[in-house]
């Protein structure tokens, strides 16, 4: 569990507060919090509790919720779980007329660049702004795990094409796990930049957000990065449900090239073993007292098997 408070002074650094020197223009981030801590925070800034509950449902949908005093954007941020495990993860930033507040279950890359180093680049009590540098930064980590997921999934390509293993194929199916969620995600915080866009007209909800010239560039610049992070995104995905397709059929193909041989072997094999079993029969047969009938047999099971072998190698059996 991490709350942290943060005020940004006018000469840009970082002030960090508690709960109980909170001020105006403040900054709240809670991560992973305790319903005593949410409980708390509500009271202290008349935020309603299902806001600040809502990023705790790892299957929440990004959405905007507008109350009198406070509003509630939740998106999803995209995280990393492993070298190739792709994942989101909701985040609902809360805006009132004196706060902003972000809420997560995890400490993501995204809030976490907001930091002290970076401070002159952000405020926290020019709150839409700040809301969307958020949503900006979400979106330019979307662009940076598709292109690693694109430059994993030429590596696999290329392993593939030598030998199809199946550490190969899994890791495979696992970028296509991580590339349907972030199209799900992608498309619902696309919903999400659209509403934005309506609200932000709206003269109910002025007094929370309000919207300059700088932060109208902003918000273009935000729906432009995730429009083309959704783009790259269903672009991947077709490849590599393409590729996986692609592989499926080489591996089919394969197999059936390997029953193909082992049958004409089979049937190869089968000459010589008639044979062997028509002249060992206790019977009178052909050869029986010639001292040289083993090597007259054996000579007409190599050369029949051997015809065989031509006549499946021309049909290419082979």
């Amino acid at each position: 569990m991490t709350l942290k408070i943060y005020k940004s002074l006018e000469s840009g650094p970082l002030q960090e507060l508690s709960l109980k020197t909170l001020e105006k223009g403040a900054w709240i981030n809670i991560v992973s919090p305790t319903p005593y801590e949410l409980k708390v925070v509500s009271n202290l800034t008349e935020v309603e509790p299902d806001f600040l509950r809502s990023a705790l449902d790892n299957e929440e949908r990004s959405h905007i919720d507008v109350e009198d005093n406070s509003i509630m954007v939740l998106t999803n941020l995209p995280v990393m779980r492993g070298p190739e495990m792709y994942d989101t993860l909701p985040l609902a930033i809360i805006l009132t007329s004196e706060h902003i507040i972000t809420v997560c279950l995890e400490d993501t890359p995204v809030i976490s660049e907001f930091n002290q180093q970076i401070s002159n680049n952000f405020r926290t009590f020019k709150k839409t702004r700040f809301l969307l540098q958020i949503l900006y930064k979400s979106a330019t980590y979307y662009l940076r795990y598709l292109r690693q997921i694109d430059k994993l999934s030429d590596e696999i390509e290329i392993r593939l094409r030598d030998s199809l293993q199946n550490r190969e194929i899994l890791r495979l199916l696992e970028l296509q796990k991580g590339l349907t969620y972030f199209n799900a995600s992608l498309r619902s915080n696309a919903a999400v930049l659209d509403k934005l866009m309506r609200i932000r007209l709206n003269h109910t909800v002025q007094g929370i957000i309000k919207v300059y010239e700088e932060d109208e560039d902003l918000l273009e610049d935000v729906i432009i990065e995730n429009k083309q992070a959704r783009e790259m995104g269903d672009m991947y995905s077709t490849i590599l449900s393409r590729m996986a397709d692609t592989f499926s059929s080489i591996m089919s193909n394969n197999l059936n090239l390997v029953m193909r041989f082992l049958t004409a072997v089979t049937i190869i094999l089968a000459i010589p073993t008639a044979i062997s079993g028509f002249f060992g029969m206790n019977v009178a047969i052909p050869f029986s007292d010639d001292p040289m009938g083993f090597i007259y047999v054996s000579v007409l099971a190599i050369f029949l098997a051997g015809c065989c072998a031509i006549f499946l190698w021309r049909r290419n059996m082979f």
